[in-house]
Parts: structure tokens; sequence; C-alpha cells
């Protein structure tokens, strides 16, 4: 693996026998650890099964009594299942890991596969949206996904009804990965069976949840980091003010990958959100052809004569600005619970300031809020 896609905060090796697999993925099956504990773990005690043996005495520190690493005859029930359905465990660091995931700080040391391995080769493009989308946002996706689809993009998406829906289904022929919120198995919603079968043929199914897993509501936000992940680019198409769609291309925003969006009528609440996003700098968008050259790099002998490109949105300063602080707060909190106001003395902010991007945070399943309004970071 290229070591210059991987974050030195992640180990550079992946497991390499049955047993070293085995332990990895019970570490991350065990209650509280999430992919950025997982890792935090393996570099502070060197491996899973000393990582594993640690976590009872990790717990207690953060208050947790009682505290039992998952049972191995959890994970023996979970490669059971996966080698029924025939699905693929790729591990991080694994040549057919996705590259692009390596440099998130919270990318998943696993993923679930099913499909065809061989569209993680290739450059993809996240098209998001909403559920209850218009007629026109749905042809406007099927216009997106089967032109860039042509020209060689890989569409991702989150198998949602609605736009991600469309874009799965313009994309089958050329090619297509849909991240579920639940295991690889489990198909949601479930008018979405017939796509998912063509999926499994056609394309690619990739999740980071237990093979069948029903999805929870906080599943959904850890998704959209990998669909964004994956992608170069997301492409909002139709997404309100508050949305899941707005949370993936905030979370593109944080991962540094560029966002792009689709115009829609100032009275349709459905595209309140992407023209917020335009307003604020993102690439507009009405074909694929706006993609390609939003996306498209100058070449040096061009730079100086030609007028500069639409510039992809990285983040205007107000949403560089939120992206940071929402950063700022998740590097302060652990599992270990902390009072909001101790969190505000830390990062020596105003109060104004620290609380909505805790709402925030809170809302898209970051951080929890427990007894006695103490935060912890939901790892």
């Amino acid at each position: 693996m290229n070591g210059n896609n991987t974050s030195s905060t992640h180990p550079q090796l992946p497991p390499n026998t049955e047993e070293q697999r085995f332990l990895w993925l019970r570490l991350l099956r065990s209650r509280r650890v999430g992919p950025t504990t997982f890792f935090r773990l393996l570099r502070e005690h060197g491996n899973a099964a000393a990582a594993l043996d640690a976590l009872p005495d990790v717990a207690r520190k953060a208050g947790v009594t009682d505290y039992t690493p998952c049972p191995p005859a959890s994970i023996v029930q979970e490669l059971k299942a996966a080698k029924h359905i025939g699905a693929q465990l790729l591990f991080y660091g694994d040549d057919l890991y996705p590259k692009s995931l390596c440099d998130l700080r919270d990318a998943p040391p696993m993923l679930w596969a099913l499909g065809d391995l061989s569209l993680l080769s290739r450059p993809q493009i996240a098209l998001v949206g909403a559920r209850n989308a218009s007629s026109l946002g749905l042809r406007m996706t099927t216009q997106l996904a089967a032109g860039l689809g042509e020209k060689g993009q890989v569409i991702t998406s989150g198998m949602a009804r609605g736009i991600d829906t469309a874009a799965h289904d313009a994309a089958l022929k050329t090619g297509t990965v849909a991240v579920f919120g639940g295991g690889v198995d489990v198909i949601y919603p479930t008018e979405n069976t017939n796509l998912a079968h063509k999926l499994r043929e056609q394309g690619l199914i990739l999740s980071e949840q237990p093979v069948g897993m029903h999805p929870r509501a906080h599943h959904f936000p850890a998704r959209n980091r990998i669909i964004s992940g994956l992608a170069r680019a997301t492409v909002v198409i139709e997404a309100a003010t508050k949305s899941g769609s707005l949370i993936t291309a905030q979370t593109a925003l944080d991962q540094g990958r560029d966002v792009l969006a689709v115009p829609g009528h100032p009275f349709d609440a459905r595209a309140a959100g992407c023209n917020m996003l335009i307003r604020d700098g993102a690439t507009l968008v009405r074909s694929a052809d706006d993609v390609m050259q939003a996306l498209r790099p100058i070449a040096p002998i061009q730079q100086e004569l030609a007028l500069p490109e639409p510039t992809p949105f990285r983040a205007k300063r107000t949403l560089r600005q939120t992206a940071k602080l929402h950063q700022r707060i998740l590097d302060r909190l652990n599992p270990a619970p902390l009072s909001e106001d101790q969190l505000i003395r830390d990062l020596h902010a105003a109060t104004h300031s620290i609380t909505p991007a805790v709402v925030d945070l809170e809302m898209h399943g970051q951080i929890d809020r427990d007894a006695g309004g103490l935060l912890s970071r939901n790892c």
C-alpha cells in the first residue's frame, strides 16, 4: 500500500493471518469501540489481542463497569453468515481496501463487500439528495449518473429512496457502488430489493456494519462519511437545509473533498440546501460536463493564459470555520463523559459559538449527551 495515502494514526500493516483477522473483527465489534477508538487501541497496545485484554480496564477508567469484549461466538456467527452470502471482508491496509479511505481520521478498519471489487480501483463521484425527490430531480440524477458513467466515473451513493435510487439505477451498466447503513445483506428500503440484487450482480455493495445488522438511525451519518470518502467529489441534488445529504456534504468538506450542487427553484424546500451550498461557493452543476470541468486540473502552461476554471467547493470561510470548530470539539471529547462547561473552558471559546456546534454534532450522531448533560464522543 502506498504510504502517502495512509494516515500516521493508523497501523501500516493489515492483519495477515486468520487469527489476527478474527481478533481485529472481535475488537471492532466490542461495545463502545468505533473506528477512532479501534486504531487508538492498536497503537497503544500493539495488536488486537493485547487491546482486547486491556478493554475492561480501559472501560473501567472511563466509568463503565462490568465491561465484556465482544464474545468470540458472535464473530464466528458473523463470519458464517458472510460466507453464506458470499461477502468478502476488506481490511484496512489490504490491497483491495479502497485507497481513497486511507487518509480519513475515522477510516473504517474493515468493510464487508458484495459484488465487483474492481470498481474500487476506478474514480468515484458521489450523487446524493432528497428521498422525496421531485420528477425533475430524478431526471437530473439519471442524466448526471449516466453522463458521468460514460466518462468513466463510478457513481457512489447510499441506496436510499429518491435520488440515491435513481443514481444507482442509471449507473448499473457503467459502474456503481452502494454503501449500506446496515449489513450488506439487509436491503433498506425494501422497495429497492430488485435494485439490490442487480447491484450484487453488476455493481458493488459495501458496509462497515455486521452482516445481518438492520440499520439504525446513528448508522446513517457514519455511512455518509464512507460515501463522501470514497468519492473524489460529492454532487448534491435536491436537499433541504437540514437533511442527510447536507450532512454528507459537510462530511466531504471535513475530509477535504470537493462539493458541487444542482440549483433549484427558490420556492422548493427540497432545493434550499443546494442553493445554500451554491451561495456559499459550491460549483453550480447543470450537466456531467460541468462536474468533469470543475474537477479537471488546469495544466500549468495554460494557467496564465486561460480564465480561471470554476473553483470546486472546498468551503467558504464560514463553512470552513464550522468544520474546524466541529473537529476541535471532537478532538477534545472521548468515550469518557465531559461536562459542556468544561468543554467550553478547554476550547477557550464563547458559549454562543460552542453550543450550536455541539447540538449539530449531537444531531449527526457524532457525540452523545449522557445523564446530567455530560458529553462523550460516539466512537
